[in-house]
């Protein structure tokens, strides 16, 4: 499958995703220029092209985060009384599936720091002061549980690292997954 293809199916509902997180067209524009450089980088890496769809959105999703952490911008959570429907037959096991089992399964000691730094975008320096703990405390948590997220992953869906030490492969099915099952 090439880039031109991809763009063709798919440009519509990333763009669609970008615009409801970030609200604004010009900055929508720049992100899916980046998930596109992205997906044409990495589209070689991609084992199972018909979980194409549900890869460009885990990048465009995390193009998106990136996005609000570097413009120390709040990420917008959903609403609490907001409920996702999903079809069975639509349904299609992801890494999105995987974390909150990766997470539980982290001792407390980096799950907080990393939860506050990653997840809510809280700066390090007042993680420390937050928690009560030197920065170097600090910063050496959030990496050792970024590291146990990736040993996660290649224990619960056999991921492996490749030469540049990025997590490639597919998730399994739900029934095949050893978190989510």
């Amino acid at each position: 499958m090439t880039t031109t293809k991809v763009w063709k199916m798919y440009a519509a509902d990333v763009k669609r995703f970008i615009i409801s997180k970030v609200k604004d067209d010009q900055i929508a524009d720049d992100l899916i220029q980046e998930v596109f450089i992205k997906v044409h980088t990495k589209l070689d890496t991609l084992i199972d092209e018909r979980k194409i769809r549900p890869w460009i959105l885990s990048i465009s999703r995390n193009t998106v985060l990136d996005y609000f952490r570097k413009n120390n911008k709040e990420v917008p959570l959903p609403k609490e009384k907001e409920e996702v429907i999903v079809s069975e037959e639509n349904y299609t096991h992801s890494e999105k599936d995987c974390l909150p089992g990766i997470l539980k399964n982290l001792p407390e000691k980096y799950r907080k720091p990393l939860f506050l730094a990653d997840i809510k975008g809280i700066k390090q320096t007042v993680i420390a002061k937050q928690l009560n703990l030197p920065l170097s405390t600090v910063k050496s948590q959030i990496q050792r549980g970024r590291k146990l997220i990736v040993q996660g992953y290649m224990d619960c869906c056999d991921y492996q690292l490749n030469e540049k030490g990025v997590l490639v492969g597919e998730v399994k099915d739900k029934q095949n997954c050893k978190v989510c099952k």
